[in-house]
């Protein structure tokens, strides 16, 4: 099926698009739209992900092979049908805004979009030091920048694939999810957004502050046209805060894109808050329960849930016997069905057959619909 989008006619097949452009960027410089192009472009595949190392939680999720390139906006769109007038999701991937991409098997929209009858945008954005360093000239939360880019291209081209673009929920995980209250919380996206959608935010953590980012980035400095390996290596070198979560490179409060404090600037409006019951067995899966409640408070927000008309719920399914839990990241194959392409050491003993549990995807196509959603059944175990 081919859809003319704003800058160009696209082919995808069975309501499947990947890889489209929807910005293109040089090194440290804001996202600007793309060029339109002349005849018909396959988006059959999905665009490269942003430079980054290895996950600091691959030993949980496994590797994400996809390629990489610092050409690397693209989005990809899952819809039911190209006719029609669907709510939108757009999903903003996790990461610790160093890693992932809207292109990974994980955030495969194809169930989620026919069972929620929503269309389902899964973007690229940069990351790490080349979406979120503080250096001198250069504008900060390029990575933010970027998923507003997105979110105007849903704007623009949305209806073309059967989804209503006065009716957009942006949702995401751990720092997709903070992307969004990021993005919620600005007033760049008045008109964008009609509600939010946040799994495992990590709502204790505040922005740096400019000065604070500008240390971490001094590393940097002299690297503004070094090959990317070299700014990679760069990046890893510098450390995160001593016994915290926090990566080095993340949110900068500039009070534009990302205010200072992103609870006291969210608007009012509807939201689906939640989190897991064993956040951090993701990064210590021997931690101690004491420590594994203690840092569930990095996730959660009663400020945050009382401020806007929020639906909260806890997701404590486990793989039986696995040593990770019901940890950060477990809810994110029930959301999506993608439990069969998802090769993960936090999945492993799990029963075969858990991509068809709707009940996840039950809840966030009534908040997603503008309904309130009901009670989630545990996942059936054979």
């Amino acid at each position: 099926m081919i859809v003319e989008t704003t800058s160009g006619r696209v082919r995808g097949e069975q309501g499947v698009y990947k890889g489209i452009r929807y910005a293109t960027a040089k090194r440290f410089e804001a996202p600007k739209p793309p060029q339109p192009w002349s005849g018909v472009k396959d988006a059959l595949e999905p665009g490269p992900a942003a430079p980054q190392p290895p996950s600091r939680l691959e030993h949980a999720l496994g590797p994400m092979p996809l390629p990489q390139s610092e050409d690397c906006l693209f989005l990809n769109v899952f819809t039911p049908s190209v006719t029609g007038n669907r709510p939108v999701l757009v999903w903003i991937h996790g990461g610790g805004f160093s890693s992932g991409s809207g292109g990974q098997v994980w955030y495969t929209g194809t169930r989620l979009a026919r069972e929620a009858d929503a269309v389902v945008v899964t973007p690229n954005y940069r990351l790490g030091a080349l979406g979120f360093a503080a250096l001198d000239g250069v504008p900060p939360n390029l990575g933010i920048a970027d998923q507003l880019a997105a979110l105007e291209w849903v704007r623009d081209n949305i209806a073309a694939f059967g989804g209503n673009p006065a009716d957009v929920t942006v949702g995401g995980q751990s720092a997709g999810a903070q992307s969004a209250l990021a993005l919620w919380s600005s007033p760049r996206t008045r008109g964008l957004i009609k509600r939010i959608a946040l799994q495992s935010a990590p709502l204790g953590m505040r922005p740096s502050t400019w000065e604070e980012a500008n240390r971490n980035a001094r590393p940097l400095q002299d690297l503004r046209t070094a090959p990317v390996a070299q700014l990679l290596a760069a990046q890893v070198s510098v450390p995160g805060k001593s016994g915290s979560l926090e990566p080095p490179f993340q949110l900068v409060a500039d009070g534009d894109l990302v205010a200072e404090d992103l609870v006291e600037a969210a608007p009012e409006g509807p939201a689906l808050i939640s989190w897991t019951r064993e956040e951090l067995r993701a990064f210590v899966p021997d931690a101690p329960r004491e420590a594994v409640e203690k840092a569930n408070s990095f996730f959660t927000s009663d400020r945050l849930a009382a401020k806007l008309d929020a639906f909260t719920y806890r997701f404590d399914w486990h793989a039986p016997g696995n040593r990770f839990g019901a940890c950060h990241c477990i809810d994110i194959p029930f959301l999506f069905g993608t439990h069969d392409v998802w090769a993960a050491p936090m999945l492993e003993g799990a029963p075969k057959g858990l991509e068809n549990e709707t009940g996840l995807r039950e809840v966030w196509a009534a908040f997603l619909h503008g309904e309130r959603p009901g009670t989630i059944s545990p996942p059936k175990l054979p």
